[in-house]
């Protein structure tokens, strides 16, 4: 049987009031927001986007709270950088999982993408969470950060987590909802990992991505779909620079993989709505990406019953792009 949590967008003096009360707190809110508040057992981080009740909405005045249910044994907060990512799997609950959010853009997120599958753990510990982000008109003028409110510390380029011990009697399951599916085609594979690419084997021809891309006027809204493990995982164009004949990535490719162009989809919110399972209770915590909130035109629209923050990138043991993330917790009969 499943059993959820409280989430919901509240006022900053309601969070004050659930910090101060002793509540364990999953956090998603504007710097601004999130710096009003006192120290706790809370992590978080910046975003000024969510996916309410009312639909999606921007707002620098509320934060969107997941709180951590009663019946979790143990709940600790810690903060991580490049030099000490592994020992979050170490450090994770047995039988639980571990809420994480890293900064957009900062050498922990890029070494979080690119060596968290080789972790010891990983996969076998849960952890999931975002990356944070700001206003899409404050890139580059506003840093992204994350919050260890039990440190009451902020910080620009290290990762928080929340290591939640469940008892024996509850367990968790993390659901990736990926609305895209391969748009079949023609075969593409790169030999290195990484974020920025230029070479590529296409049908196992060398191939300049940016190039083909731009020849073909590929759009770019629509992500490269990759198959791991039997998962279709996105990866998310960030921009094409046909003239250095480079391409950005919001997440990066791996050797190995087996990558196409996604099939396009016409309808983001219905295409949400239809792919999110008929469970009768709302997950525990949910997640959705800015880029479907942008190409999706999600403003004041629902997906589906679900809420939560919109962010910068997803994390459900990997990160992802253009993903809907949500956590369910189960009961063990």
């Amino acid at each position: 049987m499943l059993t959820t949590a409280n989430s919901e967008l509240l006022s900053i003096p309601e969070v004050q009031s659930a910090i101060a009360a002793g509540e364990s707190l999953f956090l998603a809110g504007s710097r601004e927001a999130l710096s009003q508040l006192p120290q706790g057992n809370w992590i978080g981080g910046t975003i000024p986007y969510f996916m309410a009740d009312e639909g999606g909405l921007m707002s620098e005045d509320r934060i969107f709270v997941t709180k951590i249910p009663d019946f979790a044994l143990e709940v600790k907060a810690a903060d991580y950088g490049p030099e000490n990512l592994a020992d979050l799997y170490r450090e994770a609950p047995a039988n639980g999982f571990t809420f994480l959010v890293l900064p957009a853009s900062t050498e922990v997120h890029k070494t979080f993408a690119e060596q968290a599958p080789s972790y010891d753990g990983f996969l076998f510990r849960p952890v999931l969470g975002w990356v944070t982000g700001v206003r899409v008109d404050h890139i580059g003028k506003e840093a992204p950060a994350v919050f260890n409110g039990k440190a009451g510390r902020a910080f620009d380029a290290r990762g928080a987590a929340l290591h939640v011990t469940l008892p024996a009697n509850k367990a968790v399951d993390l659901e990736i909802v990926n609305i895209f599916e391969s748009g079949g085609g023609k075969l593409i594979r790169f030999q290195e990992a990484g974020f920025r690419v230029s070479k590529c084997f296409i049908d196992g021809k060398p191939t300049n991505l940016a190039e083909y891309i731009t020849s073909k006027r590929i759009p770019l809204e629509f992500p490269l779909v990759g198959e791991y493990n039997g998962s279709a995982i996105n990866v998310s164009f960030q921009s094409v620079d046909a003239t250095a004949g480079t391409v950005d990535l919001y997440a990066p490719v791996f050797p190995d993989v087996d990558y196409h162009f996604a099939k396009p989809v016409e309808d983001y919110a219905g295409a949400f709505g239809n792919a999110i399972p008929a469970e009768e209770v709302r997950p525990a915590f949910d997640c959705n990406c800015i880029l479907n909130y942008l190409y999706g035109k999600l403003e004041g629209k629902t997906t589906g019953r679900v809420t939560g923050p919109i962010t910068f990138g997803e994390i459900a043991h990997l990160l992802l792009n253009q993903t809907m993330v949500q956590l369910y917790f189960r009961d063990i009969e």
